[in-house]
């Protein structure tokens, strides 16, 4: 290399170095600047009229949307139906014997078969005393149904738990919408997770849950005191607890039935979400209840909006109304935890 040629290489490198080294300017138009402190929230709005019929045909501006009370505008809308990632929950416990099991097997293999989309992903739990993972996420439908052929009852009943880690596992789905979907004849029996710790779960995720509690006593009223989920006061807060009363003392001779779904405690579990509790007294009706849930996950409107509420770890209320007059009902996620 010639003097002059290794002259003016030196000055380039020089000056590429410094212009790496210099402290970099902010873009000149504001609007092109990125903040990280505005979150956009995610809110599935499921839309019935007075006779529990899915609402078609809404658009965004049929929708206010309020974060803490305060209106937000909403950013992304869309009523097509989206991809799902879904987790199905089964109970396996004991008393799950005989036609319930049955009936269960065939209807999630509806479920499988049916009723999802081609585009959707799902894994199974089980759960009698301890909750175990049987087909972790996959789109194979038959493999799905084999698992679910080989499920037999067995031991007491960790519905709490089985939720907990469904949850966690749905929230890692690659999907756009995330749900979970539970079926179980009792009341937790067996859990090392309280209602409370799981209550607080839920509400730091988005996944929606839904809930069929078999009891076909004819009397949905529990016989023991049960802890029953009451939305905090203070934001941030776990929710409070209750003790339930006991209803009337069991006839004689007959022992109290600690072990009956308790719905209240499975509402507590779905209604923050967005989803939702169906307490159907005959076997016979799982079948329908869970095409009726299938058929919302199909049916719903996704809602986003920018959020003002600080990262304060805290829970924001969310409330999602009709601008439209009529009786109507609209149910979506109750809030969120700030993070």
């Amino acid at each position: 290399m010639t003097p002059r040629a290794f002259s003016i290489a030196t000055l380039s490198a020089t000056a590429a170095l410094s212009l790496a080294l210099a402290p970099q300017q902010p873009p000149a138009n504001p609007a092109f600047s990125f903040h990280t402190s505005v979150a956009l929230i995610n809110v599935t709005a499921t839309v019935t009229d007075a006779n529990g019929r899915f609402v078609p045909n809404l658009h965004a501006n049929d929708f206010e949307v309020y974060e803490d009370g305060q209106p937000r505008a909403i950013q992304q809308f869309e009523s097509e139906r989206v991809p799902v990632s879904l987790g199905l929950a089964i109970d396996t416990s004991g008393s799950m014997l005989g036609d319930k099991i049955t009936a269960a097997r065939s209807a999630l293999n509806r479920f499988l078969y049916d009723l999802l989309d081609q585009r959707d992903q799902v894994f199974i739990y089980r759960f009698d005393s301890r909750p175990t993972l049987v087909v972790d996420w996959t789109d194979d439908r038959r493999g799905a149904a084999a698992a679910l052929g080989t499920l037999k009852p067995n031991g007491g009943t960790a519905i709490y738990d089985a939720v907990a880690e469904a949850v966690t596992r749905a929230a890692t789905g690659t999907r756009r919408k995330k749900a979970v979907v539970v079926i179980s004849d009792g009341n937790d029996t067996s859990s090392r997770t309280s209602l409370d710790e799981l209550v607080a779960l839920i509400r730091s995720s988005e996944v929606l849950v839904y809930a069929i509690g078999i009891d076909a006593s004819g009397d949905l009223s529990p016989l023991a005191p049960q802890t029953i989920p009451v939305p905090s006061p203070f934001p941030g807060k776990g929710p409070a607890t209750r003790r339930a009363p006991r209803s009337s003392s069991p006839s004689k001779g007959r022992a109290p039935d600690y072990d009956r779904v308790n719905p209240d405690a499975l509402r507590g579990i779905t209604d923050d979400t967005g989803g939702r509790t169906e307490v159907i007294r005959s076997v016979s009706d799982l079948d329908p209840a869970t095409a009726d849930i299938a058929d919302e996950l199909s049916r719903q409107y996704f809602i986003g909006y920018a959020s003002a509420a600080p990262k304060d770890g805290r829970w924001h209320t969310i409330e999602v109304k009709l601008k439209r007059s009529g009786n109507y009902t609209v149910r979506a996620r109750r809030g969120f935890v700030a993070k």
